[in-house]
């Protein structure tokens, strides 16, 4: 299937939906959003087992160069070099309410289909009024890049995997787990200093909260990515306040050089990952410097930034006048040349997120001899299945992108209707194996409760499917009273009947 106007498109329900979910109504035809492929379309390798029962998935040309953003009614006018430009889009992102209104109303049509958890129709002002509310009660603020407004299917958003990842809608949401935390990792109590999270023996995990502004010791620090996923495991501070008043970091010089000092301090520290936030907002300048620093320290042998940038504005990477390409790339080469291993690491979770943009982005950093790596999050009715989750690890592998880890949806606040069973990745982990080269195969993961780490799903110590708690233990894990510790993970709460 090619990403046309002639592109089949049926809405369908998963084939094992979970026993406790049930559609009420059928579902209705729609239309999906057409682009101009290529005469020579590739057509992503997939399963042959594959059926149609999920959300179809989006097929794009093999670098085909339409310009599918125009399709959208508020960017019918926008040049090539405009959506290319990452001054544009910051310029034209959209994180008010009055801004999304004015979208939500520019591009849906008078009725649309209800989730399909409810089934039947609903005005457009119905919709808008489910998103308003979906917003006041999200731990997330609202921010939306052009690139992800233009990959959603607006004929039928509320059942569209790329829309549900971003905007919350009211009407499917479920109660929170009684255990459900802003800061479910614990990454606050693994903090010996300020911004850096150290859990592992050998590896530390750097938060970088940054503004657009130039670093300087009086700049205060804004925790912003390019687009805010709603199932954010650091909703306690990134974003705008919601009903979580979020944390704010002030972030200078003197900041990071006392994390710099810390990491030098521990000599058994070997692997550095720079998250946030997100490196997309780390001024080329200090992108550099961290990288600078990080190759000259005897003890760091590795070192990542962590960015969703290439899954959500890939055009940046495309863009000459935007430097921070250049810079990522340079501190590429120059950890190579001193024998250091650097990667990028993204966040993908949906075939659809993927364009001929994010392919030429990704070509542009393979052929730079930029490592990148992807992190998705397992997602309930997103990516859940099999045929979906096979058809990203293809298009990942086509890309150069290697498929690193699959997550169990973390338990953050108000995300109870995106998070899954664990049976449902322990289903998941056995079936890619054997359909791609075992390096392009994920390790299926949940990230524990109170800062235990990432454990493989299937290295469980117990779980009761009836109560859906599940348990597991950390051994290499030795601080901070972990040594022992028994880490529990709750399946979401099934709705009484």
């Amino acid at each position: 299937m090619m990403f046309s106007s002639t592109a089949r498109s049926r809405r369908l329900l998963p084939r094992h939906p979970m026993p406790w979910i049930t559609t009420l109504s059928p579902l209705y035809t729609t239309r999906r959003i057409s682009h101009t492929p290529s005469p020579a379309a590739y057509m992503g390798p997939i399963a042959s087992t594959i059926s149609m029962d999920h959300y179809p998935v989006i097929f794009t040309s093999h670098l085909g160069e339409g310009e599918f953003w125009r399709e959208l009614t508020p960017f019918r006018d926008v040049r090539h070099d405009d959506f290319f430009s990452w001054r544009w889009n910051i310029n034209n992102l959209v994180e008010k309410q009055s801004a999304l209104s004015e979208f939500l109303y520019a591009m849906i049509p008078s009725k649309v289909p209800r989730s399909v958890s409810i089934g039947g129709m609903q005005t457009v002002d119905e919709f808008c009024t489910d998103v308003y509310d979906g917003i006041k009660n999200s731990a997330m603020s609202i921010r939306i890049v052009p690139y992800v407004l233009s990959r959603i299917d607006w004929a039928d958003p509320a059942n569209c995997p790329v829309f549900r990842q971003f905007i919350p809608l009211k009407s499917i949401m479920i109660q929170d787990h009684p255990e459900v935390k802003p800061d479910s990792l614990g990454e606050r109590w693994d903090m010996p200093v300020d911004g850096v999270v150290h859990r592992y023996p050998d590896k530390a995990l750097i938060l970088q909260y940054l503004s657009m502004e130039n670093i300087s010791e009086k700049s205060l620090a804004l925790s912003i990515c390019p687009t805010y996923c709603i199932f954010c495991t650091r909703s306690y501070g990134v974003g705008a306040h919601t009903y979580i008043t979020k944390q704010t970091f002030k972030l200078g010089k003197k900041r990071l050089e006392n994390m710099f000092a810390y990491i030098r301090s521990q000599p058994q520290l070997k692997d550095i990952v720079v998250s946030g936030g997100d490196a997309y907002y780390l001024p080329p300048h200090v992108l550099e410097w961290i990288g600078d620093t990080f190759i000259n320290m005897d003890n760091i042998e590795r070192f990542r930034f962590a960015t969703k940038g290439l899954a959500v504005a890939p055009n940046r990477i495309l863009d000459e006048a935007d430097p921070w390409t250049a810079v990522l790339i340079r501190v590429s080469d120059k950890a190579r040349k001193a024998g250091k291993h650097f990667a990028l690491h993204t966040h993908f979770n949906h075939p659809n997120e993927i364009s001929w943009i994010t392919e030429k982005a990704s070509l542009k950093l393979s052929q730079a001899g930029v490592t990148v790596r992807n992190q998705s999050v397992l997602l309930r009715g997103i990516n859940d299945d099999i045929e979906t989750m096979s058809s990203l690890i293809q298009k990942l592998a086509k890309m150069l992108i290697q498929p690193y880890y699959v997550y169990q949806c973390d338990m953050v606040p108000k995300v109870e209707h995106l998070r899954t069973p664990l049976q449902t990745i322990l289903d998941l982990q056995t079936q890619p194996r054997g359909s791609i080269a075992g390096f392009y195969t994920p390790s299926f993961v949940v990230d524990l409760p109170e800062g235990g780490g990432k454990r493989l799903a299937g290295d469980y110590e117990s779980y009761d499917r009836d109560t859906g708690v599940s348990t597991f233990r950390a051994p290499i894990l030795k601080k901070n009273g972990k040594e022992g510790k028994l880490y529990r993970y709750y399946d979401p709460i099934k709705p009484s009947s």
